[in-house]
């Protein structure tokens, strides 16, 4: 399994930014307020996610006072740093697709869902962060003695 590709975010959220100027240009008008869960549920993983990456990187890199990481939890801090960071951006490309046509539509209803909607997209961009941080800080750093063998040598 090799690290996200940007690309592959990029993708995602573009695809999911004209599905939401689709479905919201056909169903606006018979759509409720926009809630304000979803950005409160992806600021909570975003800061958990966040939380995860500060205390695996301290103990991957074996700081004193840290107990040794278990390498069954890091593959599983990985998995779900690959998920969030897609989902993540499957969300951000849904709200700004939704606050690219709500700021060209001039209605109180369109005024209104504004700021959830804004919220929402940096929430899920702070959640792409947090889970690009937490996938980065599962990667074993190099040991001393990698860096002093050639790239060719095998590993003892």
């Amino acid at each position: 399994m090799g690290p996200t590709r940007p690309a592959t975010l990029v993708v995602a959220g573009l695809a999911a930014a004209g599905l939401a100027w689709l479905l919201i240009t056909s169903s606006y008008n018979a759509l409720p307020p926009l809630p304000w869960l979803p950005t409160v549920t992806l600021v909570g993983l975003a800061v958990l996610e966040g939380y995860a990456a500060v205390n695996t990187r301290a103990r991957v890199e074996r700081r004193p006072g840290r107990d040794p990481v278990d390498p069954l939890a890091v593959a599983r801090f990985v998995v779900l740093a690959k998920a969030s960071s897609l989902a993540g951006a499957i969300f951000a490309g849904f709200y700004a697709g939704l606050l690219a046509w709500l700021a060209l539509e001039r209605t109180n209803a369109a005024y209104n869902d504004i700021p959830a909607t804004a919220s929402g997209l940096i929430a899920s961009l702070a959640l792409v962060a947090a889970a690009l941080w937490l996938e980065r800080s599962c990667r074993v750093p190099n040991r001393p003695d990698d860096e002093s063998r050639g790239p060719d040598e095998p590993v003892q």
